[in-house]
């Protein structure tokens, strides 16, 4: 993701001020930047924060696997300066996840939802960002919990399937950006809602247009919908 985001900062015609991956001061480079992304680790993320928090500067969070307290540091951070988390940065993503939440709410509860992805095989969290977010989408819709309402790794006799639950899956292999697809399936008929990531590209594409936009926001948190208007 890192080289990805160069190539798009390079393609959108903007200046790259550096990366700590490459051994640059976090501090200096939130100093110099005028918005920052990160796609590094959960446990790098209360460093990045505060570092984004002293320099004043907004931030883009596409890093997934994160947890509660995460997210108590970025409502935290949200006080002082702008902030857009989301589990996927891509515009098509972004899009699927809005028909998601419109056919939920559409839909009765005795259309059942299961969300399948795959990725590659280094990919070290399960469900991914991205299914996650999906599936927030889909409970939102239902107006449910999604914690409270997620059937994941079934095996064995599990029984009847809950109605009204959110089911996930996740495979991993070879090479795969990232493939997502939401069903919702009723009595004698289903729908399939897909998208699939060719290349990291548009996850980068969509970071950099996502922190255009958040420059120019005053201190919250935001997400990719914000962006879009949606």
């Amino acid at each position: 993701m890192g080289q990805a985001l160069v190539s798009a900062t390079a393609e959108a015609g903007l200046a790259h001020a550096g990366g700590v991956d490459k051994g640059d001061d976090l501090a200096a480079l939130a100093a110099a930047a005028d918005v920052l992304v990160d796609f590094s680790s959960p446990h790098a993320l209360e460093g990045n924060l505060a570092a984004c928090i002293a320099a004043g500067k907004p931030v883009v969070i596409g890093t997934t696997g994160l947890e509660e307290r995460h997210h108590w540091l970025i409502d935290d951070a949200a006080q002082d300066i702008a902030v857009l988390q989301t589990g996927n940065t891509s515009l098509g993503v972004t899009m699927l996840a809005a028909l998601v939440r419109e056919a939920a709410s559409r839909l009765g509860p005795d259309w059942d939802i299961e969300i399948v992805e795959m990725h590659h095989r280094m990919k070290v969290d399960a469900p991914s960002g991205t299914a996650l977010l999906l599936g927030e989408a889909a409970a939102a819709g239902r107006h449910i919990d999604l914690a409270q309402s997620s059937e994941r790794g079934r095996d064995g006799i599990t029984g009847a399937r809950k109605q009204g639950a959110i089911g996930f899956a996740s495979l991993r292999g070879g090479t795969v950006a990232g493939d997502h697809s939401v069903i919702l399936a009723g009595n004698e008929e289903s729908i399939t809602l897909s998208h699939r990531a060719e290349s990291r590209m548009i996850f980068a594409r969509g970071a950099v247009k996502a922190a255009l936009w958040l420059t120019g926001q005053k201190p919250s948190r935001y997400t990719m919908p914000d962006m879009l208007g949606l």
